[in-house]
């Protein structure tokens, strides 16, 4: 299991090892409503179309093609994703599968086209690789002419790098999936580990293991790495009144416990801060509830800079 933005020598949380699901944020559905399902939220939880500013309804990010794969299509996909994690062992091929097949995140991915062919792509606490096992097994597919017509466009041509604090998911990530060209995992620190220049960034439930102040500098490393029209996929929780966030954090701690790990920190922030931090470095960001079908809450951001942009201030933190 990987938290993998922490501190060297901490443990890492149970639910990343034990279990294909995140647990953070509040339930999906206090972040919407039945006559809104898969409704882009507000800051504020509501409906986009119910609640946005003049301002949101000019730079909320609508143009992905929303395609949502069918089961058994999807299955076949993640079959062959898993695949290659046998070589990893009984664990790393079983967790694949499982994460791949259950966490909404990686269908939602490939179903509205958010990595694009040949793009850069870095993944910030990357685990064993599951997005760069599924990125190479959608290309693999593709390239064969089986690329279902109704999907967005193949993610054919990527190239990974994968930063990753724990060692033993990194040794899992390069026996499944080799050192090539096209993927290339790092065992380091998110908070020190240089960040390569990339077209999409992608940091799915990490950033909440460090404190606020690396939080903010991590994300102004981010914005450095992308270019104009860069895009940034970052799955938060919503630490906000009445979300039940911190029903989520007793069951980690309870598991972390069972599992006979010491208790890890965790710092978080309410949806409205995660927005306003990231649109104060100049992206334009669109939130979807992200943990359809599993005990879980997430909320995904979609975050976008404008083809021609200009480099933001730096936060205070960094900027010192």
């Amino acid at each position: 299991m990987s938290l993998r933005g922490r501190p060297e020598g901490e443990h890492r949380s149970a639910q990343h090892e034990g279990s294909p699901w995140i647990s953070r944020g509040r339930p999906e559905g206090e972040l919407r409503s039945a006559q809104h399902e898969g409704s882009p939220l507000t800051p504020h939880g509501r409906p986009e179309r119910e609640h946005r500013s003049a301002h949101q309804e000019d730079s909320s990010i609508t143009a992905h093609t929303a395609i949502k794969p069918n089961d058994r299509d999807w299955k076949a996909l993640v079959r062959a994703a898993a695949e290659p994690y046998r070589a990893a062992g009984l664990f790393s091929h079983g967790f694949a599968r499982g994460k791949l097949g259950v966490d909404p995140v990686f269908r939602h991915i490939i179903g509205h086209g958010l990595i694009a062919p040949r793009a850069r792509v870095l993944d910030i606490g990357c685990g064993q690789g599951l997005l760069a096992g599924l990125l190479r097994a959608a290309a693999a597919q593709a390239s064969r002419g089986e690329w279902p017509r109704s999907w967005a466009a193949a993610p054919e041509g990527t190239r990974i790098t994968g930063i990753e604090l724990m060692a033993k998911d990194v040794a899992r990530a390069r026996a499944a999936l080799g050192a090539t060209a096209q993927a290339e995992f790092i065992h380091g620190d998110m908070r020190r580990t240089p960040f390569r220049k990339a077209d999409v960034v992608v940091i799915l439930d990490v950033l909440h293991y460090i404190d606020i102040a690396e939080q903010d500098a991590v994300l102004d490393r981010v914005r450095s790495a992308l270019p104009a029209g860069g895009r940034l996929l970052l799955r938060i929780g919503d630490d906000s009144p009445n979300a039940r966030f911190h029903a989520s954090q007793i069951v980690d701690r309870l598991v972390t416990f069972i599992r006979g790990h010491r208790r890890v920190p965790t710092f978080t922030r309410p949806l409205a801060a995660w927005i306003n931090r990231i649109e104060a470095l100049g992206f334009t960001v669109q939130a979807q509830p992200m943990s359809q079908g599993t005990p879980f809450a997430n909320v995904l951001l979609t975050a976008q800079l404008p083809v021609a942009a200009a480099q933001p201030a730096r936060s205070r933190e960094t900027s010192k």
